[in-house]
């Protein structure tokens, strides 16, 4: 197929400009001199004596300093929760419900505000945050609003002839959850509104990269009335902020979204305590291309799948597996349509893709593609432009085996890697071929290659002719190294309630026939 790697002429994102200014990007950057925490109702500064400084991938440009949480400051967080967990736990579901309802429309009033802090902190195109990060979470908000009075349990009866059963949905308590850098907003969303909804409190841990829209979020849930204390923020490092909020012993439930590798050390940390726990880890989704499949729309899923927010998505398209007859095609079309995708500033019209989270991760990125030169052919892409941003270009490679990193190993950055296949099972085969299972998809004309994929692939999600849509009514969560629980949807309340069992006796008789196998049959 050879390298298309053609230069590109146009000008470099990260161009420097008086308009490029973090203030002038996101005019409220202010509001948190505070600090980065968001603690009883209120911001405030970190104790932990170190600072961090969030930085505009985009430019480089340094956004705001602020001093990151420790140890104190989430035993300060947990002690707001557990003050405020009576009264929220006991509030009716129809009161949690008119609260989440004024909470979602606080969302909708601060929606230009969230999207720009989210693209000023993630690199994402303004596009992408307007339209996806931003109207999901206020969907979701007013999905859980109304799912609050929808707490579904098994009807009551006389399962013994004699007592009458019945099952209640309790709040488990203080849950501390952590969220990744990549869908900020979003990852808070899905934190902290099942918790609530299910009358929780709830202790949140950002990450250092980018706490601004979860700061703006939690001070929206104050002002729609949401009581002080329900939603608490706490900036700080993993190591100490992070940890110490996973193994607190006033928290009883753990929520964290991540890599694998650091899922296994909270779920270390939380079997100590023997908290509740919900993990949503890393994936490796493969996209399944059969002989049958609309070639067009094939093409436009895989390179929409794979570089949604420049591929750092735990369900994007990563492996793409495409039958033969359909395989040069696929390449080409795919390697004709990255190439024209636009990178450029977050903050302007027409950019389609803006940069990696950091220069750490772009180097990450570059250095998986690099590796892999030597085994594999990168057909477009696999460069970083010459900037101040954390840009990396759409890649394509072909011609890796199976087993190789490139194949096996979680990027998260704007890569897809195409191997072809001959026979049904093989491709089936193959797509379950990594240690991960969060997402995947099948594209066929035919429904019983349909159905039958749909069945063998082994993931939480698998969709059929699409790649990477959610819905609030929907669950999101994996199989495998992906972790297990899940996300939005009436099934999160799974994760966030306790169920009890309660059976009262029917009869008033003081002495009951099973009470001979105790104390005789007299």
């Amino acid at each position: 197929m050879g390298n298309r790697q053609e230069p590109d002429h146009r000008q470099e994102p990260g161009r420097q400009g008086p308009d490029r200014r973090p203030a002038d990007r996101f005019p409220g950057l202010e509001q948190f001199a505070a600090g980065a925490n968001h603690v009883g109702g209120a911001l405030r500064p970190g104790t932990s004596g170190r600072k961090h400084t969030i930085v505009d991938p985009a430019t480089g440009q340094d956004v705001l300093t602020y001093e990151l949480a420790g140890p104190a400051d989430v035993d300060a967080a947990v002690a707001a929760a557990r003050d405020a967990l009576p009264g929220w736990a006991g509030a009716t579901p129809g009161e949690r419900s008119e609260a989440m309802h004024r909470f979602a429309a606080e969302l909708d009033a601060r929606a230009e505000d969230l999207a720009r802090a989210e693209s000023l902190q993630c690199g994402k195109p303004l596009k992408l945050t307007r339209e996806f990060d931003v109207p999901g979470t206020i969907d979701n908000t007013a999905f859980f609003a109304g799912a609050a009075r929808h707490l579904q349990g098994q009807s009551a009866g006389e399962y013994s002839g004699d007592h009458t059963s019945y099952v209640r949905r309790e709040p488990i308590g203080v849950v501390g959850s952590i969220a990744p850098w990549n869908y900020p907003l979003q990852m808070a969303a899905w934190k902290v509104l099942p918790a609530i909804a299910a009358g929780n409190t709830i202790v949140l841990k950002p990450a250092e990269l980018t706490p601004l829209t979860s700061l703006i979020f939690a001070e929206a849930a104050t002002a729609a009335g949401i009581p002080d204390g329900v939603v608490n923020i706490v900036t700080g490092a993993g190591l100490d902020a992070g940890e110490h909020l996973v193994s607190h012993p006033h928290v009883a439930m753990t929520s964290f979204t991540g890599s694998t590798a650091v899922g296994k050390r909270v779920a270390e940390l939380a079997t100590s305590t023997v908290k509740r726990l919900h993990l949503e880890l890393g994936g490796k989704a493969p996209f399944v291309v059969f002989d049958d499949a609309d070639l067009e729309a094939a093409v436009n899923g895989a390179v929409a799948g794979a570089l949604i927010n420049t591929g750092q998505d735990c369900t994007a398209a990563t492996r793409a597996y495409v039958q033969r007859p359909l395989y040069d095609a696929f390449v080409s079309g795919v390697a004709d349509l990255m190439a024209a995708v636009r990178l450029g500033d977050p903050f302007e019209d027409g950019t389609d893709l803006g940069p990696l989270i950091s220069h750490a991760q772009r180097d990450r990125v570059a250095g998986f593609v690099d590796r892999a030169r030597s085994y594999a052919t990168v057909v477009t892409g696999g460069v970083a432009p010459h900037n101040a941003g954390a840009y990396y270009r759409p890649t394509l490679i072909t011609g890796a085996a199976q087993d190789s990193e490139i194949v096996q190993a979680e990027i998260f950055g704007p890569v897809l890697v195409v191997l072809p296949f001959d026979s049904d099972e093989e491709g089936l085969a193959l797509a379950n071929d990594t240690p991960y299972g969060l997402a995947a998809s099948a594209w066929t004309r035919d429904v019983y290659r349909a159905g039958r994929a749909t069945r063998e692939i082994k993931a939480g999600c698998v969709w059929v002719n699409d790649h990477i849509p959610i819905l609030s009514e929907m669950p999101h969560g994996g199989y495998k190294a992906s972790g297990f629980g899940k996300d939005m949807s009436s099934y999160s309340f799974e994760e966030y309630t306790q169920v009890k069992h309660v059976m009262l006796d029917n009869t008033a008789v003081a002495r009951k026939d099973w009470h001979r196998t105790v104390f005789g049959d007299r």
